[in-house]
């Protein structure tokens, strides 16, 4: 179990306790099982990015104090410079930076994500509320959409209802780079 994720862990634990819930209840407001959750509470399990998205609207709670414990002062601009983004170690496979972590109130989580190839093809599909937008900047990536495979490259974006099944991938022997955009 990595550090970060305890770490997050035990803010996402606080929030539930300062919500008076049970895990259960509150693995119910997330649409997650309890044993899931626990997971999550724990730092057993990487949380998906939609996870703490849910959480950080549910309950009002700015998704760079979960991920850092900090809390982000702006609100009217954010420059991020290049490669200066907030790095969010998750999965191995996936390289996440938030681009907008110190902005106050925001409306979607934007991020740089770097993908590396995998061997395997993705064993669980992934679905959370809302919406997503992606665009690629380098490399290939797949995506499969309820069944269907869409390979994008530099250029192309997709923008989809999240809450069906879905998986990302690098596609070939190289990296692919991408900006995310969770609504």
């Amino acid at each position: 179990m990595s550090d970060t994720l305890k770490q997050i862990g035990i803010r996402i634990k606080a929030i539930r306790e300062i919500s008076d819930m049970s895990t259960a209840d509150f693995a119910k407001s997330l649409n997650l099982d309890n044993e899931t959750y626990l997971k999550y509470e724990n730092g057993e399990a990487d949380l998906p990015i939609s996870v703490l998205s849910a959480i950080s609207s549910i309950y009002k709670v700015e998704m760079t104090a979960l991920l850092t414990g900090g809390e982000p002062r702006l609100s009217r601009i954010n420059v991020v410079r290049k490669g200066k983004g907030l790095n969010i170690e998750r999965r191995k496979e996936y390289k996440y930076q938030d681009l907008a972590f110190n902005f106050i109130n925001k409306k979607a989580e934007f991020f740089l994500v770097t993908a590396e190839p995998q061997k395997e093809a993705p064993k669980h599909a992934y679905s959370h509320p809302g919406q997503e937008f992606n665009y690629i900047l380098e490399g290939s990536l797949k995506v499969v959409f309820e069944g269907k495979e869409y390979i994008l490259e530099p250029g192309d974006s997709v923008y989809f209802d999240s809450g069906y099944n879905h998986t990302m991938s690098a596609v070939g022997d190289k990296p692919v780079k991408f900006i995310a955009v969770v609504l």
